[in-house]
């Protein structure tokens, strides 16, 4: 009967023991923090790139076609001028005495020849009225067909005196723009000695010196254009022309892309980067560390962020890349799948996503 005092005395702790043991067994474990990566599918693009610049598709080095001092330069580099427009000037004095000349010698020749026809008909009647012998009928006529010939030459010659003297004005021969010059006033300049360069208007192109190693892949991939100049301004570009040799410095090969579809915005000389395709298939990259296997194959984990829950998602994969796995389907574009650890949760864990590593 002493005891029972004692007795009495542990009975509110064995009670309070065992209100709390349900309670316990119920506490759920906590969220686990995760990063999380948004699928994103986009056709398959190896991480190499090629830089170019922007060019016109006709590019024409304009020379005169005479030799002689420049007088003059009408236009300057970046100049938009229109077919016919002139853009040069040579001293033309020199010229000019030669139309002069050739004026004269015309002018002699054409006397000459009228003389050499009124000598020719009157032996012509004298032979017909027999008073003159057949022999002067042929010197005057071979006279009068030299003079016939010397005045063909002198007409010639001053059409080419002519023709020399509008040489000495350089024109564009198309609408364009004047994208380099060559020659300065005061220079002497051979016949055919480029003067200025000119860039047709019309479509652009992309120039891009292409390593040996990846020529093959030039001719059958599909690439695209980024601009530096123009952010978020991409486009396709189509090969248009692949050189057969590699320039003996360099060691690449100069290839040009047309740039069909190109925005206004898009001016000569820009710099660019061409992009080459493996191909059509369109891919999603995932971070290393979301892949993991259970012997069900290649699997992500596909997040809830309504209630934390990790759905196991098989994934069929296209390769690797670098730090990434290229996934070709499986998940849902915009879905979001732990990024790193996922060989360490399981289906029952609940999980929170987190901005960085420090859990914020």
């Amino acid at each position: 009967m002493k005891l029972r005092p004692a007795a009495f005395a542990l009975l509110p702790a064995l009670l309070l023991g065992a209100c709390n043991a349900p309670t316990e067994a119920k506490k759920e474990a906590p969220q686990r923090p995760v990063l999380v990566a948004t699928v994103h599918y986009a056709p398959r693009v190896n991480g190499r790139v090629l830089p170019g610049i922007v060019k016109a598709r006709i590019e024409s080095d304009l020379a005169f076609r005479v030799s002689g001092k420049m007088a003059e330069r009408l236009v300057d580099a970046g100049a938009v001028v229109k077919k016919g427009d002139p853009l040069a000037r040579l001293d033309d004095t020199d010229f000019r005495l030669q139309v002069d000349q050739a004026e004269a010698d015309y002018s002699s020749a054409k006397g000459a020849l009228a003389q050499a026809q009124a000598e020719e008909e009157r032996i012509g009647t004298l032979k017909r009225q027999g008073w003159s012998a057949a022999a002067d009928v042929d010197k005057t006529k071979a006279a009068a067909d030299q003079a016939r010939g010397a005045f063909a030459r002198a007409e010639r010659a001053v059409t080419l005196a002519r023709n020399a003297v509008s040489y000495a004005t350089l024109a564009a021969d198309a609408d364009g723009i004047v994208s380099a010059v060559l020659a300065e006033p005061g220079q002497v300049l051979a016949a055919g000695a480029p003067a200025m360069r000119l860039s047709h208007t019309g479509e652009r192109e992309a120039a891009v010196a292409i390593p040996e190693t990846l020529v093959d892949r030039v001719r059958a991939a599909p690439a695209r254009v980024e601009f530096w100049a123009l952010p978020g301004v991409k486009m396709a570009a189509t090969l248009r022309e692949l050189s057969p040799n590699a320039d003996p410095t360099t060691r690449t090969y100069l290839a040009r892309y047309s740039l069909a579809d190109a925005p206004p915005a898009v001016h000569l000389g820009m710099s660019l980067t061409v992009m080459l395709a493996d191909g059509a298939e369109n891919v999603a990259r995932l971070p290393l560390g979301a892949l993991f296997d259970q012997g069900k194959g290649p699997t992500v984990w596909v997040v809830d962020r309504a209630n934390g829950a990790v759905t196991g998602t098989p994934v069929r994969i296209a390769g690797y890349e670098n730090e990434s796995v290229l996934v070709v389907d499986g998940v849902a574009e915009g879905a979001e799948v732990v990024a790193l650890g996922a060989h360490k949760l399981d289906a029952a864990q609940k999980v929170r996503i987190v901005q960085n590593l420090a859990g914020s």
